[in-house]
């Protein structure tokens, strides 16, 4: 297997985290992504198959406009978001996002730079491939890596007090803007058959705060609401422990906990306000009762991840409800971790005592410690994870390179064998 050469500072790996809702860039050996771009693309002719023989670096660049400044023109431009619930959905968008990413955000040359990028859970080994093409064919980089994004947000957790030693066994909540993935990892690999998928996520919670303040009939002007929404989710939002008791709170003292929020109108400029009330508790309360949203989907997240744990093997269950590793914005809000673990541990103590009772008290169950894991780099788990792994010499073992794929073809990249190389 070929080798690149080891790790050097003058060019260190490029770490890019593509999101349905936003892309994380930036280099190996940050704390923080460089950027933080709207996985969005905008075109004018809404047209993007390339002309023959034209390269990617010779399109105008005014065809296409990527980020805030295809939001921002979204009356000149055609908008389209090429991942769609963590997948990949349109590859000449997603081709043309990376090119903008990386001469334009990043301002690299790919052929000095190894690149890490992220995948979902259950990605296609064909979607691998193809990423692989676009990666070695149009930006010819110099080595590439694909990793799990939930193996990089449970390594990212290391970082966190609660964690003692560098554990590879946890079950891992990524929220982000457009799904809620649960998945368990034993030792480093995930366990691919016991992975749950939640189509509730920061996206839904904007939605239902906004359906919330049009019931309410607030002051929010038509064309801003979507973002008032957004900005009022991440603001004000907190997860309570009781919603009958929180509902009484804003009756008893609504003067304490109620907040204005202040906007301006789009077009006219003008400023308008309007009062934030239980809007601050119920937006991130559709994870726990998801039936006050959706009635096509009613299963709290709590009783995914419990259920998600009981279908793996007995032997590293326990490890599984020792390490719910957080990761992704959707988690922010705060007292989130507290009231899952609590909820969780209900799931799993009444279990137990069921089982006792069914055996008539002649069977003793030990208890099962649940620990719900939040950490300074929860909202940038799975890039820190990708910096933290793309930063290490022995990154540069199992990085597959340009040799390799001109010898193999993109096959090579249907296996990372990240944990055969590294013992970290």
């Amino acid at each position: 297997m070929a080798e690149l050469d080891g790790y050097d500072p003058r060019r260190p790996a490029v770490v890019i985290d593509n999101g349905t809702g936003y892309t994380k860039m930036g280099y190996a050996g940050n704390c923080e992504p460089s950027f933080i771009v709207p996985t969005v693309i905008g075109t004018r002719d809404g047209n993007l198959a390339r002309n023959a023989g034209k390269a990617a670096g010779s399109i105008d660049d005014l065809d296409f406009v990527v980020g805030d400044d295809a939001l921002a023109g979204a009356n000149a431009y055609n908008i389209n978001y090429p991942v769609r619930h963590g997948m990949v959905e349109n590859w000449d968008n997603m081709e043309r996002f990376w090119q903008r990413s990386i001469f334009s955000y990043l301002r690299c040359d790919p052929a000095e730079h190894a690149f890490l990028l992220t995948e979902p859970p259950m990605n296609t080994p064909e979607n691998r491939e193809l990423t692989a093409e676009i990666m070695f064919e149009t930006f010819n980089v110099r080595g590439l890596y694909i990793a799990v994004q939930a193996v990089l947000a449970l390594a990212a957790s290391w970082t966190s007090a609660q964690v003692s030693g560098k554990t590879l066994t946890g079950t891992v909540v990524d929220a982000g803007d457009g799904v809620t993935h649960v998945i368990p990892v034993a030792e480093g690999y995930v366990i691919g058959s016991c992975i749950r998928s939640i189509p509730l996520a920061g996206r839904d919670i904007t939605d239902f705060i906004q359906q919330l303040l049009r019931e309410r009939e607030a002051s929010v002007p038509p064309e801003g609401a979507m973002d008032a929404a957004k900005r009022i989710k991440e603001k004000y939002c907190y997860v309570c422990p009781d919603i009958a008791r929180e509902f009484a709170k804003y009756e008893q003292e609504p003067s304490r906990w109620l907040r204005t929020y202040e906007g301006t109108h789009p077009r006219t400029q003008q400023l308008w306000r309007c009062d934030v009330g239980p809007e601050r508790f119920l937006g991130p309360e559709i994870f726990f009762n998801p039936e006050i949203f959706s009635s096509e989907f009613t299963t709290p997240l709590p009783t995914v991840i419990d259920s998600t744990v009981q279908q793996c093997p007995i032997d590293v269950r326990r490890g599984l409800y020792g390490a719910v590793v957080l990761s992704g914005g959707s988690t922010m809000f705060k007292d989130f971790g507290r009231r899952l673990q609590r909820d969780i541990k209900r799931r799993v103590d009444e279990r137990i005592r069921l089982s006792e009772a069914l055996s008539g008290g002649s069977l003793k169950a030990s208890t099962i410690d649940v620990n719900v894991i939040s950490h300074h780099m929860q909202r940038f788990a799975v890039w820190f994870g990708g910096s933290m792994l793309a930063s290490t010499p022995e990154f540069y073992k199992v990085c597959h390179s340009r040799a390799q794929y001109e010898e193999y073809g993109p096959a090579i990249c249907r296996h990372n064998a990240v944990f055969d190389a590294i013992t970290m």
